[in-house]
């Protein structure tokens, strides 16, 4: 098991007002990733658990593409990996970033 954990400065601060959110599912052979808004507004952290160890650079990289495109300031997002790929990666942040910025 790897744990790894990325900090990014934002440009902005993520959209919505929504304190918490939660997409996808673990169990499914791809990850989870838990959303909170509980940082600073031009501060971004990931926080990474996967079985799937000696990525990290390739973490790092998906990473840093999803905070460039989205802009996820405020955000802490917690991610459980269950084996998937760079791209399903991408989908489920993005979805998690979706999701704060709707109206409760």
């Amino acid at each position: 098991m790897e744990d790894l954990t990325f900090h990014h400065k934002t440009r902005k601060q993520a959209s919505g007002d929504r304190k918490l959110a939660i997409v996808g599912v673990v169990a499914s052979g791809n990850l989870e990733v838990l959303a909170e808004r509980i940082l600073p507004d031009n501060q971004c952290q990931i926080d990474i658990k996967t079985a799937a160890e000696g990525f990290k650079e390739v973490w790092a990289a998906v990473v840093h593409d999803f905070v460039e495109r989205y802009a996820p300031g405020g955000l802490k997002l917690s991610i459980n990996d269950g084996g998937a790929r760079p791209d399903t990666v991408m989908l489920r942040l993005a979805q998690a970033v979706r999701v704060m910025e709707e109206q409760q």
